[in-house]
């Protein structure tokens, strides 16, 4: 593991097989609405939007075919990035984590340089994480951001200890912000922080990675 090189960016995203675009509306409680997450909607329409950014970047790629047939969930895969998002927001508020856009911008430019400039970078992400180019700054953003709270909270990610820590301060977060997903596009599980029949291994991700060793040979899982 030690002589591979590992990637600069961990995201939520887990890319799967074939699987159903979602596109209808939420519970009657909350029309239109993916999910409801501490009282603010994700609209179907937002989600659908980063699946079509996500897509017309493929199609724009050598390898179109298969980026797509590897994403068959971009959807669902999309809305548990949304919903992760705000729970570590809250997790990062809660615990007094803050990143500045300084600290996006050095994080971001160091990330790139190691991948072979900020082409390579994008490109990388779109094949294996399946990041659209307006959504590299926001998968950033949660790689410092989660680092940032296993510091603050005295969580290493390199242990067992501190993965638990971790895991636990997410999901008390996401428990406060009583999750309500569209039906349709599976239930949130507060305790693994994930969609259910979804898996994101956010975590395995995290504590393989290290901002200042990009993996430009690691595979989509699937």
């Amino acid at each position: 593991m030690h002589r591979r090189r590992r990637t600069a960016l961990a995201v939520s995203v887990a890319l799967l097989g074939a699987g159903p675009l979602l596109t209808a509306c939420g519970s009657e409680a909350h029309p239109g609405a993916a999910a409801v997450v501490g009282g603010d909607r994700i609209a179907v329409s937002a989600l659908q939007s980063q699946v079509k950014d996500v897509r017309t970047a493929q199609q724009a790629s050598p390898q179109a075919a298969q980026l797509i047939k590897n994403t068959g969930q971009l959807s669902r895969a999309k809305l548990h990035g949304l919903i992760f998002d705000k729970v570590l927001d809250r997790a990062a508020a809660d615990a007094g984590v803050t990143v500045s856009r300084k600290e996006l911008q050095e994080a971001r430019a160091a990330m790139a340089q190691q991948a072979g400039g900020a082409k390579a970078f994008a490109d990388m992400l779109l094949q294996q994480r399946g990041l659209a180019p307006d959504q590299i700054d926001d998968a950033v953003r949660e790689q410092v951001q989660l680092t940032k709270l296993a510091a603050a909270t005295g969580a290493d990610l390199g242990t067992p200890q501190g993965q638990a820590a971790v895991t636990k301060t997410l999901a008390a977060a996401s428990k406060a912000l009583k999750i309500d997903v569209n039906p349709r596009y599976g239930t949130w599980d507060d305790k693994a922080i994930q969609l259910t029949d979804y898996q994101a291994p956010w975590l395995s991700q995290v504590t393989k990675t290290k901002p200042d060793q990009p993996e430009q040979d690691a595979a989509v899982t699937g």
